[in-house]
């Protein structure tokens, strides 16, 4: 008899096991699979809020097949005391251990609103925009100009949540001025900036800041990149540059952000000031000759006279040798490539062409012509 209890007992003990084994094997699967979500979602998860909220929330909008085991998988997986509140965006198809990844990892949210405060050369401009999951393309709610009054709603209601996303972009050939300026007016910002940065020393990108960054702290991490930029970039610039130095290399980028706006001819542009200074000629550029006059704080607004053409300043490349003392912008990282391994030209001469671009030469009398083309499109302009 008890041989007979014992042999049912471990019968069922072995059933019990295979049953157990075989409902963890069905919980792993179900956990790692591709989970039952049509069409991506943005998840807002509350601060303070639970697994067993967030749980809640996902099988309501159908993105789990069972919410409990997307409640063991995170505990087993040790991640269940590491929820991060805010806004992330959920895949369709997303498995139940992608999406416990998703709410822990932490960071910055991936969904919900943005607000992008954009540092141009002639306007600063403040855009908020929200991520549509579907697509998971923003779309613009409100831009405005951050100076003027009163500020869009969607602005006020966007800085009240806590989750949303706040961004710096610092466009290329913005001076060190005009971006400190700027600066003062991001009212998520703090504290001030004492000393005005050298001039080129920000790396023009876009910073992901937090509410509260200090100033201060954003232009020292803007340095930081133009500096590590520069570094990489002068550790493989071509041979036989007529600059000596990675500030020469910088001073010669920036002269080729302010010429050209098109990517496709820094290269060729950079060339045509390579070119002179390897036969001592003068650059003679009209940026420099403009920094010299607004000392980069603001934009000239007319035509250069030329009574400034002829004035001896330091930035006046018709009147001065070789590079001005300090570069005339901040150049982002293509202009200093272009700088550095500038096209293999003989062109010593450019001039706009009227679709954007330049129209450049090799010869003094090739490039006549060019001006003379030139000056009509802008007689036939003036005429319209």
């Amino acid at each position: 008899m008890w041989r007979n209890l014992a042999s049912n007992a471990l019968t069922l003990g072995i059933l019990a096991f295979l049953l157990v084994a075989g409902l963890l094997d069905w919980g792993r699967r179900v956990y790692v699979e591709p989970g039952p979500l049509a069409q991506a979602i943005c998840l807002r998860v509350e601060r303070g809020a639970s697994f067993l909220a967030v749980s809640q929330d996902l099988e309501a909008a159908g993105a789990l097949r069972n919410a409990r085991i997307f409640r063991l998988g995170a505990q087993y997986s040790g991640k269940a005391e590491s929820l991060r509140f805010g806004s992330y965006l959920v895949p369709a198809g997303a498995s139940m251990a992608e999406i416990v990844d998703i709410v822990t990892r932490g960071g910055q949210s991936t969904c919900g609103t943005e607000v992008v405060f954009r540092i141009g050369v002639t306007a600063v401009e403040v855009i908020v925009r929200e991520i549509e999951p579907a697509s998971a393309r923003y779309r613009e709610v409100a831009r405005f100009d951050p100076a003027a009054a009163p500020v869009p709603p969607d602005y006020v209601d966007a800085l009240a949540e806590a989750d949303t996303r706040l961004r710096v972009a610092l466009a290329e050939g913005v001076t060190s001025w005009q971006a400190v300026e700027a600066l003062k007016l991001a009212e998520f910002l703090s504290g001030e900036v004492s000393d005005l940065p050298p001039e080129g020393s920000l790396s023009p990108d876009s910073y992901e800041v937090r509410r509260g960054t200090a100033r201060a702290a954003l232009v020292t991490e803007m340095r930081a990149r133009q500096s590590a930029v520069l570094a990489e970039l002068w550790a493989g610039r071509a041979e036989g540059l007529p600059v000596e130095t990675p500030e020469e290399a910088l001073i010669l980028a920036s002269i080729v952000e302010k010429e050209t706006g098109v990517p496709e001819e820094r290269g060729r542009v950079a060339s045509v000031f390579v070119n002179r200074l390897r036969i001592g000629m003068r650059l003679q550029t009209d940026p420099t000759v403009i920094y010299g006059i607004t000392g980069g704080r603001g934009v000239l607004g007319r035509g250069l006279r030329q009574s400034e053409l002829r004035a001896p300043t330091p930035y006046n490349t018709y009147v001065i040798d070789g590079l001005p003392p300090t570069p005339i912008a901040n150049p982002g990282r293509a202009s200093i490539a272009a700088a550095l391994n500038p096209a293999d030209t003989t062109f010593l001469y450019f001039v706009a062409d009227g679709t954007g671009g330049h129209a450049f030469a090799e010869t003094l009398e090739e490039h006549n012509r060019n001006v003379a083309r030139w000056r009509e499109i802008e007689a036939g302009r003036g005429g319209q």
